[in-house]
């Protein structure tokens, strides 16, 4: 019921605040020590350097903006990592995550990698989870400890399994939101607003029909054109460049999609599904 966090920035911070909540002996450190103030007044200690927070617990947990940060901090105190199990929340890709991994084990020290699956709000919440990848005995001992923040997905002994899940979902995260924001901005220079059009919204981004039709299909390199076609998209897609800059709104976003599926068309596969861009996009 003890635990270290180290970096406060949302999602560092909503963690410690979970914990507190909780009933964790909470240790705290960030580069900038006053954003520890209301979790100090809440009852957790703040280290007064990267030492002593990593001395202060058995369990680490990082929140950083990547791995340049996590070396930059850590590197400040290698030895003070022997022993412990490092709960990895960055962000950065597979190959960092198992240079990291291996770099905290030659300190003496345990990585688990982390990648989040919500926003701050909703961590120490149900329904959340984090994909987790590295030792399963690591995880097993302090699965307590993780479920009180969100729910586990463990993917295996990788360490880079968690990161690579992760940016995978990431893409299709901002990919979509913002193509949901490009929407926006053509519904207001059209004069309706996103609270009208919000349930429309909705709708339209709920992706599970195709999803589950596509992922056999993607698999089994079947990319026949029984539905749509990468002819009817970029057609389709002309229209919605169309008709965004008719209004004055930039049409960079759907522009570099219709780019995409051109030069799929240009490769003669212009009859074909949607999930030949997998192949167009690795060439």
């Amino acid at each position: 019921m003890s635990v270290t966090v180290i970096g406060l920035g949302p999602m560092g911070h909503a963690m410690a605040a979970a914990y507190l909540d909780k009933g964790y002996d909470v240790t705290v450190w960030n580069r900038t020590a006053r954003k520890a103030g209301d979790l100090v007044a809440r009852g957790a200690r703040l280290a007064p350097s990267v030492e002593a927070a990593l001395g202060a617990n058995e369990l680490v947990v990082l929140s950083l903006t990547g791995y340049d940060a996590v070396y930059a901090v850590l590197e400040q105190a290698p030895g003070a990592l022997a022993g412990r199990t490092v709960v990895n929340l960055t962000s950065d890709t597979p190959a960092e995550a198992r240079k990291a991994a291996e770099w905290v084990a030659g300190h003496g020290g345990t990585q688990i990698t982390g990648g989040v699956q919500t926003p701050p709000p909703g961590i120490g919440t149900p329904g959340t989870s984090t994909y987790y990848s590295g030792p399963a005995g690591a995880v097993e001992t302090h699965r307590a400890a993780l479920e009180a923040l969100t729910g586990i997905e463990y993917l295996g002994e990788d360490p880079g399994l968690a990161a690579l899940y992760y940016q995978i979902g990431i893409d299709m995260f901002w990919t979509g939101l913002a193509g949901y924001l490009h929407g926006q901005a053509v519904a207001r220079a059209y004069g309706v607003s996103a609270r009208q059009f919000r349930e429309n919204a909705v709708k339209s981004m709920d992706f599970r029909y195709f999803v589950e039709l596509y992922a056999p299909r993607i698999d089994a390199g079947d990319h026949s054109g029984d539905m749509e076609n990468l002819g009817m998209a970029a057609a389709s897609l002309e229209h919605v460049v169309r008709t965004a800059e008719a209004a004055g709104v930039d049409g960079t976003i759907p522009r570099a999609l219709l780019d995409t599926f051109r030069r799929g068309i240009a490769a003669g596969h212009g009859q074909d599904s949607l999930t030949r861009l997998t192949d167009v996009l690795r060439e």
